[in-house]
């Protein structure tokens, strides 16, 4: 009997053992604004790198396309974290949804419009009366092209937006629009594809908020603490390797981006996401760290644009408590 007893109290242990390596791994998975594509190589080579599993974090993706799209995936179940632009959180927020923003993704902003040298397109009032190409109606372009205009006293009312699809400039080059709005890694791959000489007007040089970052429920938030601070700790950990090992990310996108099938292209789309990763305050403060001084500049512009009705206090919605120790 006393050796059964010790059998069964070895099986009990073991089936509690088993049972704790099966659930070791929490699962995370990121909405994101696009498809699995080599500026967010970082997050597709977790086979090969391990970063988050290396913090417990069984880490997936749901492609979008657009911020919007990230946002919705989160609400609605299909992920625990959205990578989004700041307009669409916004947004979301002017509906009702309870949110908050936990880590800066790129605090540079990436987006920009651009135009045909010919168009003698060069500023944001010369986009009055112009047909506009964007991504998507809910992604950061449409978003960032209205924080343009808005800086010549236009509206979206002032322009005309086609949608045109993802890093597509075929539209401009066939005169089907006077511009498309980008960002500077869909810049560089038109260029790559023989787009020629083209103005751009930057909005950083305009207005330079964040292009996309982290944004969880209140409920995530609220009761997913430590696993969030874990992935986020490894996120921190794998965009820190790819600025430190562009050559080997760009090399590991050839197998994990869709768009990666050309090394000395990946490695340019690389390095610009790792130079809008970092700012003054990143640097001060870690990677990830956010700026609630611009946070605040950017909901007050939107509020201006008539994007959002509703007025939002940075310091309610964006949260700096769960970024890990510089």
């Amino acid at each position: 009997m006393q050796r059964l007893i010790s059998l069964l109290r070895g099986l009990t242990a073991a089936t509690l053992l088993a049972g704790g390596l099966a659930h070791a791994a929490d699962k995370v998975v990121v909405a994101g604004w696009s498809q699995p594509i080599t500026e967010i190589t970082n997050l597709l080579v977790e086979e090969d790198k391990g970063f988050f599993k290396a913090k417990g974090i069984d880490l997936g993706y749901v492609p979008g396309a657009g911020g919007g799209d990230a946002i919705r995936n989160m609400l609605t179940g299909r992920a625990t974290v959205a990578f989004t632009d700041p307009g669409s959180f916004f947004t979301a927020l002017d509906k009702g949804e309870k949110l908050r923003a936990i880590y800066d993704i790129y605090p540079q902003n990436v987006f920009n419009v651009v135009a045909l040298k010919s168009s003698n397109i060069t500023k944001p009032a010369d986009l009055k009366g112009k047909k506009i190409g964007v991504y998507s109606l809910s992604s950061g372009t449409r978003q960032n092209l209205l924080v343009l205009l808005q800086q010549a006293g236009l509206t979206e009312a002032d322009v005309t937006i086609v949608v045109t699809g993802l890093l597509n400039f075929a539209p401009l080059m066939q005169g089907q629009v006077d511009a498309t709005a980008a960002t500077d890694t869909g810049l560089l791959v038109g260029k790559q594809k023989g787009l020629g000489e083209v103005n751009v007007i930057a909005v950083r040089d305009h207005l330079n908020i964040s292009s996309d970052m982290f944004v969880v429920t209140e409920e995530t938030y609220q009761t997913k603490k430590d696993v969030l601070k874990r992935f986020l700790a490894a996120y921190r950990d794998s965009m820190a390797w790819m600025i430190a090992n562009p050559d080997e990310a760009a090399a590991l996108a050839v197998k994990r981006a869709i768009d990666g099938k050309n090394p000395a292209v990946n490695i340019e789309i690389i390095k610009l996401r790792n130079a809008a990763s970092v700012s003054a305050t990143t640097q001060a403060r870690g990677l990830g760290a956010l700026d609630m001084a611009m946070f605040q500049k950017a909901a007050d512009s939107y509020k201006k644009l008539g994007m959002v009705q509703r007025e939002f206090k940075a310091a309610d919605v964006v949260m700096q408590d769960l970024l890990p120790p510089k």
